[in-house]
């Protein structure tokens, strides 16, 4: 009987890591109810990577897609791109990107990290921001992790209309609409 709850649970982990592959291990095992050493020695058996291997997995591949600007341009970490469709960045906030005052993220990293993964979607030699549209809706602090999901929502001609929604942790923090310009199309 316990072959077949742990066969479940390693079920359930990969589903997890598939679905949320930012989860660490104590997030995993939190929701599945068993001890952290327990999901490495599920992990390390079914050949999951720990956080930082499946996220430096992910963003090698995303890396390689990108044609609108230099990779290295992007802020934050590319972890998915599907050209022409979505992509995904994390940007992890540092004492340096907060005010000294108040130590609340200054709001050009977070506008940088959108605006910048929104380029990076777009299927052309070069592209430019046309219209920004923004909402910071919650303030970030230091150590918060901010993982921004784009995706390209119209195209009309060379304009591409392009939502970015950057969550922390636990809720939506800045949203931004995009219309961007792909410019040297063949």
């Amino acid at each position: 009987m316990a072959r077949v709850k742990k066969k479940e649970r390693q079920q359930l982990l990969l589903q997890q890591v598939k679905e949320k592959p930012f989860l660490t291990d104590e997030e995993l095992a939190q929701k599945l109810g068993v001890s952290v050493q327990t999901i490495r020695l599920d992990r390390l058996e079914l050949g999951i990577p720990e956080l930082r291997g499946r996220i430096r997995k992910m963003a090698e591949s995303a890396q390689n897609k990108v044609k609108s600007i230099e990779s290295g341009d992007v802020v934050g970490e590319l972890i998915d791109l599907e050209l022409g469709h979505s992509g995904i960045s994390l940007l992890r906030i540092t004492d340096d990107m907060v005010f000294a005052k108040t130590k609340i993220a200054k709001g050009y990293y977070m506008f940088s990290q959108a605006n910048s993964l929104a380029l990076a979607l777009i299927d052309a030699p070069m592209a430019v921001t046309g219209v920004a549209n923004v909402k910071y809706k919650v303030p970030v602090h230091v150590g918060e992790k901010l993982i921004a999901k784009a995706e390209i929502v119209k195209v009309r001609g060379n304009k591409y209309f392009v939502w970015v929604k950057t969550r922390n942790d636990t809720q939506e923090v800045f949203r931004a609409k995009f219309i961007m310009v792909s410019w040297g199309e063949e």
